[in-house]
């Protein structure tokens, strides 16, 4: 059994580790999806090694915002114009029948998620309607029992939107938040004040909204030390019911929007280390989970429990219960994970709609796993959501000598152990991640990487701290 809470903070190892590397949401991760694979042959390989006796996890990419956040890196589309929204939610619904045909078998939707972009762009009638397109092609439940939530910009919804989402069949909300600072808001380009953001929360829970979620990043301009304790001593007072807390990764020259965004004012790497110690100490004094990476909850929600109970899952969603669903995407740059295959939707507005059109699909790249591929990725969501490795688990569940398979890997493992990351329990057949080895999980999942170089910056990830 796992501490989440338990947090310790070694500079020096932190310094030796810190490089860049992926946030495992997949293994393999999306870098090493091949755009030459036929898109028959990644549907095939997903319809015959899919479990067709599981729910399943729908995810719906709404790409539109009015207006543009600068430190954003999300697939978007920037406009006023609301008339745009129609034509992609026609596309939507051809590629919905289709993933249908090919995927739904009746299985049970215990989750359900709209991101984006700000879905709640589009109108009211439009969200009606395209709850009952998916109802229409897919099992969902209508007893309120799964897991449907939705990311809100609290500057675009009302009161009237927010009694929409219930009665359509949400029940979680997301709520991005970022800063309160007003100064840090201006400079990235999104004011809200902090009222905006209480209010929804109240009616959202006046509505019977069961779990509500909300995002804040860390190492935007103007952001210091004194001023996020203020941000984290006003969302503690909130109460949400889970947070994640998003390190900034400035790279302007991949994401346009953050051209606008100055080096000079953004907090210097010491600050960021101090603003990250300084949350995780604030969230968890006021009894909040560390449940890994870049996201908390209270005790009693589910992701908590999961995790005690050895049940937490990794997706491109993030942390999630639904370990047993496939993730079935729609919408531009979606992502799928069915069976033994990822694919990735085409990232382009008009080459997802063209694809749509023409092909009845939008696959633009993916990947089939090998056995390795299987075996690793078991490896690293142990690690990254548990923070813990039993070794005679993989032996059983693929018919492998751990030690022999791992020989390399496992020359890292001993020196992550003389530096203090982890520690070898039960003869060596258990591994524990430590306090310190917590902050560092995502290097720890890279020694079972087989795709990457561990020890130099990974050119394509963001920093692990």
């Amino acid at each position: 059994m796992t501490q989440p809470n338990l947090i310790e903070w070694d500079l020096d190892l932190i310094r030796r580790y810190d490089l860049s590397g992926p946030r495992y949401t997949s293994y393999p991760t999306a870098i090493q999806f091949d755009p030459s694979l036929q898109a028959s042959d990644l549907v095939n390989c997903g319809q015959t090694t899919a479990d067709t006796s599981t729910p399943l996890s729908l995810y719906v990419h709404i790409p539109f915002c009015a207006h543009v956040c600068y430190y954003c890196a999300c697939n978007k589309v920037i406009t006023r114009n609301r008339k745009k929204a129609q034509p992609y939610l026609d596309t939507l619904y051809q590629e919905m029948a289709q993933l249908s045909k090919w995927y739904s078998k009746d299985r049970v939707v215990e989750q359900l998620h709209w991101g984006g972009g700000t879905p709640t762009f589009i109108s009211n009638e439009q969200m009606t309607e395209l709850m009952q397109a998916l109802r229409d092609n897919f099992n969902l439940l209508d007893d309120d029992s799964g897991d449907y939530s939705i990311e809100i910009d609290p500057r675009e919804v009302d009161n009237e939107t927010l009694q929409v989402l219930r009665n359509i069949g949400f029940n979680r909300i997301s709520l991005g938040v970022q800063d309160v600072e007003l100064k840090v808001q201006e400079a990235v380009n999104r004011v809200q004040p902090v009222e905006e953001v209480a209010a929804v929360l109240s009616e959202a829970r006046r509505l019977g909204f069961r779990s509500i979620n909300m995002d804040l990043i860390y190492g935007l301009p103007h952001q210091t030390l004194e001023s996020f304790k203020k941000t984290l001593a006003t969302i503690i007072e909130l109460s949400p019911d889970r947070l994640s807390v998003f390190n900034y990764a400035h790279m302007p020259d991949r994401f346009r929007s953050q051209k606008h965004i100055h080096a000079e004012d953004l907090p210097s790497p010491e600050t960021k280390l101090a603003i990250l110690e300084t949350t995780i100490a604030m969230l968890t004094a006021a009894g909040y989970v560390y449940i890994g990476m870049d996201h908390f909850a209270k005790p009693d929600d589910e992701l908590a429990i999961a995790q005690r109970n050895n049940q937490l899952h990794r997706n491109f969603q993030g942390y999630t219960t639904h370990k047993e669903c496939d993730l079935v995407a729609m919408g531009v740059s979606s992502i799928s994970q069915i069976g033994d295959v990822y694919y990735q939707n085409q990232h382009d507005m008009r080459l997802y709609t063209d694809a749509v059109e023409s092909d009845v699909h939008a696959i633009n790249r993916g990947v089939t796993l090998s056995l390795d591929d299987r075996i690793r990725r078991a490896v690293i969501t142990q690690l990254i959501c548990h923070f813990e490795l039993d070794k005679n688990r993989i032996e059983t569940d693929f018919d492998i000598s751990f030690d022999e398979y791992f020989a390399d890997e496992l020359e890292e493992i001993n020196q992550f152990a003389q530096d203090g990351l982890v520690s070898l329990e039960k003869q060596g057949r258990e591994l524990l991640v430590t306090g310190t080895g917590r902050l560092l999980i995502r290097r720890i999942c890279m020694t079972f990487d087989a795709y990457i170089p561990k020890r130099t910056a990974t050119q394509g990830f963001s920093r692990i701290i």
